[in-house]
């Protein structure tokens, strides 16, 4: 399975070396702060981020919707299927456009068709939410979904500075998950939403391999985030559902957070 046991050592430490090219779920949109009431595009995509590297297919999403203010906005027929073209292969993903008016915390989540992982033999489904703020004005970026399993954050997700730390919870069925692996990835290319290609070939592999945090008894983390720019952190096999199609599924929580420079 993706997600040993952690070591005492582990704990102790916060962070242990993975296997390189992690598998990340991305809801997609190039600014997370707007000033006014508009439209803003998003896309929808399996991808190997840091290493801007191999583009797994995407099947139809099983839910994607929005949550603003508590209430949800089912957001699936705003969605169609695009082909992204990777600097290593083309696979499927989804693209759609919605309006934000009023101001507050838009958190969109996106519950994808588990995808089979030959390499690993296993399913994969990462639950992963994005929150976009408008008006700066805060409203509930800080409160759980209820989802399977995500991660809840503990500083707001669209203003991190870098330089700082970044804290979550990891929750399953609403409960702390202690012990949890999560995998932690820069975006050193941001896609493209119009041409459906990563808008340049800037890659940023580490020695090592993939950066992991472990949770805390209380389901907890905290990550420095050195640099400015999109970061996606993914809690491995956390959710509640184990099999899918009688076979082993990974079922993860993904958040994506932006960090800003500080003048």
């Amino acid at each position: 399975m993706r997600r040993p046991l952690a070591t005492a050592a582990a704990l102790a430490a916060g962070l242990v070396a993975q296997p390189a090219a992690a598998h990340f779920q991305l809801v997609y949109t190039p600014e997370v702060n707007l000033d006014r009431a508009g439209e803003i595009p998003l896309k929808l995509l399996f991808w190997h981020p840091m290493a801007n590297g191999h583009v797994m297919d995407m099947g139809a999403p099983e839910q994607f919707f929005v949550r603003f203010r508590g209430a949800r906005t089912d957001l699936t027929d705003a969605l169609s299927p695009v082909v992204f073209t990777g600097l290593e292969n083309q696979g499927r993903a989804f693209e759609g456009v919605t309006r934000l008016t009023r101001s507050g915390d838009y958190t969109f989540v996106v519950v994808p068709e588990p995808y089979f992982e030959e390499s690993e033999d296993l399913y994969i489904q990462q639950i992963t939410k994005n929150v976009v703020n408008r008006g700066a004005l805060p409203t509930d970026w800080m409160e759980p979904v209820g989802l399977a399993t995500e991660i809840v954050p503990l500083n707001k997700p669209y203003a991190v500075i870098a330089g700082s730390t970044f804290s979550g919870v990891v929750l399953a069925a609403g409960e702390p998950v202690a012990g949890a692996e999560v995998e932690i990835e820069y975006l050193p290319a941001e896609p493209d939403v119009a041409a459906n290609a990563p808008a340049s070939d800037a890659r940023a592999p580490l020695p090592g391999g993939a950066i992991t945090a472990v949770t805390k008894a209380d389901g907890s983390f905290t990550f420095g985030i050195p640099k400015a720019g999109h970061w996606g952190f993914a809690a491995l096999g956390t959710g509640p559902d184990t099999e899918h199609a009688g076979q082993a599924l990974s079922q993860d929580a993904v958040l994506w957070v932006y960090a800003h420079e500080m003048n």
